[in-house]
Protein backbone atom coordinates (compact mmCIF):
# COMPACT_ATOMS: atom_id res chain seq x y z
CA UNK A 1 0.00 0.00 0.00
CA UNK A 2 1.35 3.73 -0.94
CA UNK A 3 -1.53 5.69 -0.03
CA UNK A 4 -4.43 6.29 2.47
CA UNK A 5 -7.24 8.35 2.85
CA UNK A 6 -8.83 9.91 5.35
CA UNK A 7 -12.38 9.42 6.90
CA UNK A 8 -13.66 11.41 10.03
CA UNK A 9 -15.82 9.74 12.37
CA UNK A 10 -17.39 9.98 15.96
CA UNK A 11 -16.64 5.99 16.41
CA UNK A 12 -14.04 3.64 14.62
CA UNK A 13 -16.35 1.31 13.22
CA UNK A 14 -15.43 -2.34 14.53
CA UNK A 15 -13.99 -3.63 10.60
CA UNK A 16 -12.01 -1.36 8.94
CA UNK A 17 -11.21 -0.95 5.24
CA UNK A 18 -8.06 -1.20 3.89
CA UNK A 19 -6.36 2.37 2.96
CA UNK A 20 -8.55 4.33 5.37
CA UNK A 21 -7.73 6.44 8.02
CA UNK A 22 -10.15 6.83 10.41
CA UNK A 23 -9.84 9.42 12.78
CA UNK A 24 -12.53 10.03 15.83
CA UNK A 25 -10.93 13.89 17.06
CA UNK A 26 -13.84 13.77 19.24
CA UNK A 27 -12.41 10.76 21.16
CA UNK A 28 -8.80 11.55 20.39
CA UNK A 29 -8.15 8.35 18.63
CA UNK A 30 -7.25 7.18 14.96
CA UNK A 31 -7.14 3.17 13.87
CA UNK A 32 -6.37 2.18 10.28
CA UNK A 33 -5.49 -1.38 9.22
CA UNK A 34 -1.48 -2.21 8.88
CA UNK A 35 -0.24 -0.62 5.88
CA UNK A 36 1.73 -4.07 5.01
CA UNK A 37 -1.42 -5.43 4.42
CA UNK A 38 -1.42 -8.46 7.04
CA UNK A 39 -5.01 -7.15 8.15
CA UNK A 40 -3.77 -5.92 11.73
CA UNK A 41 -5.45 -3.18 13.54
CA UNK A 42 -3.50 -0.15 14.13
CA UNK A 43 -4.84 1.99 17.04
CA UNK A 44 -2.86 5.47 17.57
CA UNK A 45 -4.49 7.80 20.44
CA UNK A 46 -3.94 11.35 19.82
CA UNK A 47 -2.51 13.71 21.48
CA UNK A 48 0.33 16.04 22.45
CA UNK A 49 2.01 13.12 24.18
CA UNK A 50 1.62 10.56 21.78
CA UNK A 51 0.57 10.83 17.98
CA UNK A 52 -0.44 14.07 16.04
CA UNK A 53 -2.93 13.95 13.26
CA UNK A 54 -2.96 16.94 10.71
CA UNK A 55 -5.01 17.24 7.55
CA UNK A 56 -3.96 18.94 4.70
CA UNK A 57 -5.99 18.72 1.57
CA UNK A 58 -8.01 15.81 2.65
CA UNK A 59 -4.55 14.15 2.72
CA UNK A 60 -3.89 12.97 6.60
CA UNK A 61 -0.56 13.21 8.21
CA UNK A 62 0.45 11.27 11.51
CA UNK A 63 3.39 11.52 13.55
CA UNK A 64 5.64 10.24 14.36
CA UNK A 65 5.93 6.70 12.80
CA UNK A 66 3.75 4.07 13.30
CA UNK A 67 6.32 0.99 14.83
CA UNK A 68 4.12 -2.00 14.51
CA UNK A 69 6.75 -4.39 16.86
CA UNK A 70 4.42 -6.07 18.61
CA UNK A 71 2.85 -7.43 15.04
CA UNK A 72 4.22 -10.17 13.64
CA UNK A 73 5.24 -8.30 10.41
CA UNK A 74 6.82 -5.56 12.51
CA UNK A 75 5.83 -2.53 9.77
CA UNK A 76 7.65 0.76 10.15
CA UNK A 77 6.31 3.58 8.32
CA UNK A 78 5.05 7.05 7.97
CA UNK A 79 1.75 8.32 6.94
CA UNK A 80 2.44 11.73 6.01
CA UNK A 81 0.23 14.17 3.15
CA UNK A 82 -1.83 11.07 2.53
CA UNK A 83 1.50 8.71 1.65
CA UNK A 84 3.31 5.70 2.99
CA UNK A 85 6.42 6.03 3.07
CA UNK A 86 8.04 3.12 4.32
CA UNK A 87 10.56 3.02 7.47
CA UNK A 88 13.43 0.97 8.27
CA UNK A 89 13.21 -2.20 10.38
CA UNK A 90 14.02 -1.89 13.96
CA UNK A 91 16.26 -4.38 16.05
CA UNK A 92 15.33 -5.40 18.99
CA UNK A 93 17.98 -2.90 20.82
CA UNK A 94 16.21 0.16 18.60
CA UNK A 95 12.45 -0.67 19.30
CA UNK A 96 13.74 -0.57 23.26
CA UNK A 97 15.23 2.65 22.91
CA UNK A 98 12.28 4.12 21.00
CA UNK A 99 10.06 3.09 23.51
CA UNK A 100 12.16 4.44 26.82
CA UNK A 101 12.67 8.23 24.44
CA UNK A 102 8.64 7.96 24.10
CA UNK A 103 8.23 7.12 27.98
CA UNK A 104 10.71 10.06 28.60
CA UNK A 105 8.95 12.26 26.42
CA UNK A 106 5.73 11.26 28.05
CA UNK A 107 6.79 12.08 31.32
CA UNK A 108 8.47 15.54 30.24
CA UNK A 109 5.33 16.27 28.81
CA UNK A 110 3.13 15.74 31.92
CA UNK A 111 5.76 17.06 34.30
CA UNK A 112 5.84 20.58 32.30
CA UNK A 113 1.94 20.73 32.39
CA UNK A 114 1.91 20.53 36.50
CA UNK A 115 4.09 22.88 36.87
CA UNK A 116 2.09 25.33 34.80
CA UNK A 117 0.08 27.67 37.56
CA UNK A 118 -3.80 27.88 37.81
CA UNK A 119 -3.85 30.96 35.35
CA UNK A 120 -1.54 30.00 32.73
CA UNK A 121 -3.84 26.41 33.01
CA UNK A 122 -7.08 28.95 32.33
CA UNK A 123 -5.66 30.75 29.55
CA UNK A 124 -4.94 27.48 27.63
CA UNK A 125 -8.48 26.29 28.26
CA UNK A 126 -9.73 29.72 27.22
CA UNK A 127 -7.90 29.33 23.94
CA UNK A 128 -9.17 26.11 23.07
CA UNK A 129 -12.82 27.15 23.41
CA UNK A 130 -12.47 29.81 21.33
CA UNK A 131 -10.37 27.47 18.37
CA UNK A 132 -13.59 25.53 19.05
Amino acid sequence: MTRITLQRVKYLPRKLAPGVLYVSEEFAVAGHLCACGCGSKVITPLGPAEWEFTERNGRPTLSPSIGNWQLPCRSHYVIGEGQIHWGDRWSDLQIAAGRRAEAQRRQAHYASRERRSLWQRFWIWVRKLIRS
